[in-house]
């Protein structure tokens, strides 16, 4: 019995011992790719190329609006078979835009991809480098809100910051 306890004592101090060894680090994975200017880039890239759609589709709703307007003012007047005309017609340019709205935001959604990408590796890259260089068994993302307490002696956002030139 003695030799049963002695044992479970002795895995418990080296499991202990072993968890004691790991070091452990977090980032700020937003903060640092806020402070990355190929990040600033591409956003600004991204918003002018979604800008250009955003400006076709409210053109779009315009010339709805303006024929929707009209169809109203002239309707008393039209007979049936011209109604039913400017009825799809009026369809149609909805459709249009709702294929319009769909198609730019998989565009958006697309170029944000494209943009995003070597950014993210990049900064992937970075931290990875960081930790092996630093010794840390362990980095989290803080922003992702997997991080209750850290200390602020195991934040390496600076030395990830100075591997990648930002101040």
């Amino acid at each position: 019995m003695k030799k049963i306890v002695l044992a479970i004592a002795v895995a418990v101090l080296c499991s202990a011992s072993s968890v004691v060894a790991q070091k452990f680090g977090y980032v700020n994975s937003q903060e640092l790719l806020a402070s990355m200017p190929e990040a600033k880039k591409a956003d600004s890239s991204l918003q002018l190329f979604a800008k250009s759609y955003q400006d076709q589709i409210e053109s779009m709703i315009k010339e709805y609006q303006k024929k929707g307007q009209e169809y109203q003012a002239q309707e008393k007047t039209m007979t049936e078979a011209v109604k039913e005309v400017k009825m799809r017609d009026l369809q149609k340019l909805e459709e249009n835009i709702q294929q319009t709205q769909q198609s730019a935001q998989d565009k958006v959604a697309k170029k944000k991809e494209d943009l995003f990408t070597p950014i993210l590796e990049k900064a992937d890259k970075a931290i990875k480098e960081v930790a092996k260089a630093n010794n840390y068994d362990y980095v989290f993302d803080a922003s992702a809100g997997a991080l209750l307490y850290a200390k602020d002696s195991d934040n390496i956002l600076p030395l990830v910051k100075t591997k990648l030139g930002i101040k």
